[in-house]
């Protein structure tokens, strides 16, 4: 099994790359994660797209092609998700082919420096999830609060939320293994 993982934080020290780091070991240990580069990709627009489409739009949905499933990453940005990912799932559903997404799974893990720990972000992306036909591990929930306080002065993850990553993550592949 093969699952893409996807950070809606373009930072360069992001802390949802920091987490998806995690999850791409856990996934290794018997399967195959990556995490999909989306930084390089313009806003969608439709006039770009279509016969001729920009060279930007045909390389992801080539990448996106090659997973069975996905973890998004995303920080919570104004009460909602990363336009990053918005971005890169509405030029996956518009494929020539048809929705990239469509009968793929899926999950969302959020971190974010607030209290809520990007839970409107987080939910924000699901909405989306519905229309694109992705289907959604709802269990365990991921929401890291205040996750700038939780790194040493390593950088590593703090023992209590490193093992709550691992674990939920490896719900994910359970997940994933029922419903491909």
């Amino acid at each position: 099994m093969k699952i893409g993982l996807l950070v809606g934080s373009l930072r360069k020290e992001s802390y949802n790359k920091k987490i998806a780091e995690i999850a791409k070991k856990v996934i290794n240990e018997g399967n195959e994660a990556e995490i999909i580069d989306i930084s390089y990709l313009p806003f969608y627009n439709q006039d770009d797209d279509g016969a001729k489409p920009r060279e930007e739009y045909t390389r992801i949905r080539q990448e996106l092609k090659k997973y069975d499933g996905y973890i998004f990453f995303t920080p919570e940005y104004n009460r909602s998700l990363a336009p990053t990912l918005k971005n890169v799932i509405d030029i996956g559903s518009r494929d020539p082919n048809g929705n990239l997404w469509d009968g793929k799974v899926a999950a969302v893990f959020s971190a974010a420096m607030g209290p809520s720990g990007g839970m409107k972000g987080n939910f924000a992306l699901r909405e989306n999830f519905v229309y694109i036909n992705l289907i959604t591990m709802n269990q365990p929930e991921v929401y890291i609060s205040a996750v700038h306080t939780l790194f040493d002065d390593d950088g590593n993850l703090v023992e209590d939320t490193k093992n709550f990553v691992e674990n939920s993550t490896r719900a994910f592949v359970d997940f994933a293994k029922k419903h491909l």
